[in-house]
């Protein structure tokens, strides 16, 4: 959306957008009576003033309205929209009234909280303002401790390079086996790694932890408006009593900051925040950091059509089951496990 300086003659550069979106979008079948049904995904977005009600009515208007003409079973949004800070119910739970408003105006408006959250909706920051010795001071002793251990047992880090690309996705691929977790073929990281990589200015680094010239743990870091993102985490069993993984970290935020970096994203905390949650032993990992817990709106369905929604929720889980199941085993087929 854009809205202009003045009414006389407008040229590229008289317009101020006030709002912007990419909306991703996917066609359910090609041939048939359903040949026009969509899903429409808008990634962490619309962007907006989200305080801005008069502006936030006028997105929402648009997004429904371009649901229902492109035929979308749902349009999914999933902005960074924060309903609180902290643990829920600790002495550092804060709650945002704004984030809490444009929650209760979704529902009122026919939005559906989604069965299928594609983006982490909570995630862990670390301020990196402070000094190194002030952030180390941060971090929970055993956090400390490690990180120094590493440094004793001879861990060094060094800065991947495209010809790594391989190693890394072997070793991201033996982490998803070991941990449970579902990962694409290797062609779509290294399209991912090389459109971040290849141009003047990197925005995506790979650190590479080592002992001895061997690799053993990696983290691709991005970096984007002052913030640093950890997004692909992988590690080895060898040599995971030295504890590389901390070390890592601790120097991914001091190149960070050297960056002009702002915040570390550890990208991704529990939906809820106990040992039930598959990701309370990563959070556990990353409390040790010295990070905040911010809480987000996650994402959001709208559908024009309740009853192709209904008939696509309930489907579709079954699904991305059987489809993780294929994955998992064509990854340990792919290591010959």
């Amino acid at each position: 959306m854009r809205e202009a300086r003045d009414s006389g003659s407008l040229s590229s550069s008289d317009f101020h957008p006030s709002a912007a979106a990419l909306v991703l979008k996917r066609q359910i079948l090609r041939n048939g009576f359903a040949a026009r049904l969509s899903i429409l995904y808008s990634p962490k977005g619309p962007l907006l003033d989200w305080s801005n009600k008069s502006l936030r009515d006028r997105v929402l208007n648009d997004f429904q309205t371009f649901a229902k003409r492109e035929g979308a079973i749902f349009l999914k949004m999933d902005p960074d929209v924060v309903l609180g800070t902290g643990i829920p119910s600790s002495e550092d739970d804060n709650l945002e009234k704004s984030g809490l408003a444009v929650m209760s105006e979704l529902k009122q408006r026919g939005w559906r909280y989604s069965s299928d959250q594609i983006q982490f909706k909570n995630t862990v920051l670390v301020d990196l303002t402070p000094a190194d010795v002030e952030l180390l001071a941060r971090m929970k002793q055993k956090t400390r401790y490690n990180i120094r251990l590493a440094e004793k047992k001879g861990v060094t880090l060094r800065v991947g390079s495209p010809k790594d690309y391989g190693m890394l996705y072997k070793m991201y691929a033996e982490t998803s086996v070991r941990d449970g977790f579902v990962i694409r073929d290797e062609s779509y990281y290294q399209t991912v790694w090389k459109l971040f990589m290849d141009s003047n200015e990197p925005t995506c680094e790979p650190l590479i932890t080592e002992v001895e010239g061997e690799p053993v743990a990696a983290i691709f870091v991005f970096y984007f408006a002052g913030r640093a993102y950890y997004v692909y985490g992988m590690s080895r069993n060898a040599h995971r009593e030295k504890m590389p993984t901390y070390l890592l970290q601790w120097e991914a935020m001091k190149r960070a900051k050297v960056k002009g970096c702002k915040v570390y994203d550890l990208w991704g905390a529990p939906d809820v925040f106990d040992e039930s949650d598959s990701m309370w032993g990563v959070y556990r990992f990353k409390e040790g950091l010295s990070g905040k817990v911010v809480r987000t709106l996650g994402a959001w369905d709208y559908a024009p059509n309740p009853l192709w929604y209904k008939l696509y929720s309930e489907i579709i889980p079954r699904l991305l089951d059987v489809m993780r199941s294929r994955g998992k085993a064509k990854t340990r087929q792919s290591l010959g496990a």
